[in-house]
């Protein structure tokens, strides 16, 4: 191994897995890059990637790990058993699977790979685009000694902080559940709070100046309510991601047989924004479901 630099796939070039794999590169990893999206593929490439391709057959024997960056347990199922990535790697590859998925979800996939020979690390992420962009993710990350060891070059390159919740997978998926609990509930409370200074006629730029300012800021307030006071929609997380993530939160409270006053009315309101049309617009746009106010409209519109 010495000499030789450590290298990795990103499956899922999107928001995050674009600025994953670009501190992937900026670190010196030997980078490659998987996505059905043309587009993202001569992105990543023009930045530097040492490969990029579709379905990864290319180089898939090369990697030492590989970081999965999709959106859902479906997805990747998908790029590993469908796909059939899982069967072209090498027998010891380690796999960083970082969708937001449920706990049972990731114990089945970590006994699909087990069977082939493959190490997982159950390693969801957050921070959004701006923070995968600069490699400064938050990952809540459970698994083997091997898996963390194995993928410790792929964590220094695209974290900032890496927390180890245990061995055990499936406590990673659990934590990163917990943790869109809250950001669902802050994005939902942000859009009431805004709907309702609009309703008051008071300007929305004043009120996103004092929160941001004061005890009831919040991480997602400030922001998502940001593109609430553009006008401007273009998603960075859609209203349908969570939709899938407060889903999921319900199905945890409920094999826990646990209440969520909060978690479960959050969820209402993104389903019925995307149910009105809104489902692969930005998050924030869950605040189009109050009617009777004047939201700022896209400058230019």
């Amino acid at each position: 191994m010495h000499g030789k630099k450590h290298s990795v796939a990103v499956v899922g070039l999107g928001s995050m897995g674009m600025g994953a794999a670009r501190s992937c590169i900026r670190s010196g990893l030997e980078t490659y890059g998987i996505d059905i999206n043309s587009k993202a593929l001569k992105v990543l490439s023009e930045a530097g990637a040492r490969g990029v391709s579709s379905s990864g057959d290319e180089f898939s024997r090369e990697v030492d790990s590989v970081l999965l960056l999709v959106v859902s347990a479906k997805q990747v199922r998908q790029v590993l058993f469908e796909n059939a990535l899982a069967e072209k790697v090498r027998p010891g590859t380690a796999i960083m699977v970082s969708a937001t998925i449920s706990a049972q979800d990731a114990i089945d996939i970590n006994s699909h790979l087990a069977e082939k020979d493959l190490i997982m690390l159950d390693a969801p992420v957050s921070g959004g685009s701006a923070k995968a962009n600069i490699g400064e993710m938050t990952v809540m990350a459970a698994g083997s000694d091997e898996a963390f060891t194995k993928l410790q070059p792929v964590l220094d390159a695209v974290a900032a902080k890496v927390y180890r919740v245990g061995s055990e997978i499936g406590m990673g998926a659990t934590v990163k559940i917990i943790h869109q609990m809250l950001a669902g509930v802050h994005i939902a409370a942000g859009a009431e709070a805004m709907a309702m200074a609009a309703k008051a006629n008071i300007p929305l730029d004043l009120i996103y100046e004092v929160v941001t300012n004061a005890a009831g800021n919040s991480w997602m307030f400030e922001n998502r309510m940001k593109h609430v006071l553009d006008g401007d929609y273009t998603p960075q997380s859609m209203v349908d991601i969570f939709v899938k993530d407060l889903g999921l939160v319900t199905d945890t409270a409920q094999s826990l047989n646990f209440p969520l006053y909060l978690a479960s009315t959050a969820y209402q309101m993104f389903t019925a924004a995307s149910n009105a049309g809104h489902g692969m617009e930005d998050d924030s746009a869950v605040i189009k479901i109050f009617q009777g106010v004047e939201l700022p409209k896209k400058k230019g519109d």
